[in-house]
């Protein structure tokens, strides 16, 4: 059975503290005692640490070795538009439980007005959402969040492979297109963006393809946002890891 894995703020002098719900969970849940061991990450490194000290809202961990973490097949960006809160969190939660290392919210063109300002103060509540399910999924990195951005500057993301979502009829489906790149390499960054309810206006569609994104679809079915972007990333995450595999035999 694998080992249960936290989130720490830091490992120093061999040590490390857990504090606030995580520490709760493990003393009044799991009832962790001095002598346990378990994985803890900060977010760069992996480690096997063993209880010191275990209090009800804290633990000191003394760190008993590092531990590998293995590489992803794939570095997954998702780029999504403002939406309703309680959809996009669920959609962030997603996001991390499938791996993506960054997430950029996009100020579309049909957005609901008023979204940008309250998600810059929201940023920090997305954080400890992705941190739990991040724990769940035993991650080692969480993604990074940033402040909305306009689609001119997601645009211009750092990516190997950029592919937009597409609910207009004649796009070929993402996996294909996946399957079908013959300079694919395993552990690149592949980025997907995904609109708002309505779509994307013509005038996001040519910054798109201004900056080199490709139109795909995920099927017949309009998706609601956060559907698509957990499944698009699903569609990433697998085509890369069975094209990694074919490319490293």
């Amino acid at each position: 059975m694998a080992r249960r894995r936290f989130f720490v703020d830091e490992v120093r002098r061999g040590e490390a503290e857990l504090e606030g719900e995580d520490a709760e969970h493990l003393t009044r849940v799991l009832r962790a005692e001095p002598g346990w061991k378990y994985e803890i990450t900060d977010g760069s490194r992996l480690y096997l640490g063993e209880i010191v000290e275990a209090r009800k809202t804290w633990v000191r961990f003394r760190i008993v070795e590092n531990l590998e973490a293995p590489e992803p097949a794939v570095r997954t960006v998702l780029a999504i538009s403002l939406i309703k809160f309680d959809r996009l969190e669920w959609a962030i939660e997603k996001a991390t439980e499938l791996g993506v290392e960054t997430i950029v919210l996009l100020r579309a063109d049909r957005s609901e007005q008023g979204l940008e300002l309250a998600a810059v103060k929201r940023i920090e509540r997305w954080k400890k959402i992705a941190r739990a399910a991040g724990r769940q999924s035993r991650r080692v990195h969480l993604p990074r969040i940033d402040p909305p951005v306009s689609i001119r500057e997601a645009a211009g993301v750092p990516a190997s492979h950029r592919f937009v979502l597409e609910e207009t009829p004649g796009s070929p489906a993402l996996l294909g297109e996946i399957l079908s790149r013959q300079d694919r390499k395993p552990g690149e960054t592949v980025a997907v963006a995904v609109g708002p309810e309505g779509g994307w206006t013509d005038r996001e569609r040519s910054q798109f393809a201004a900056s080199g994104w490709s139109p795909v679809s995920l099927g017949l079915q309009i998706l609601r946002a956060e559907t698509a972007a957990a499944a698009a990333l699903a569609v990433i995450s697998q085509g890369w890891t069975a094209a990694a595999g074919s490319l490293l035999r």
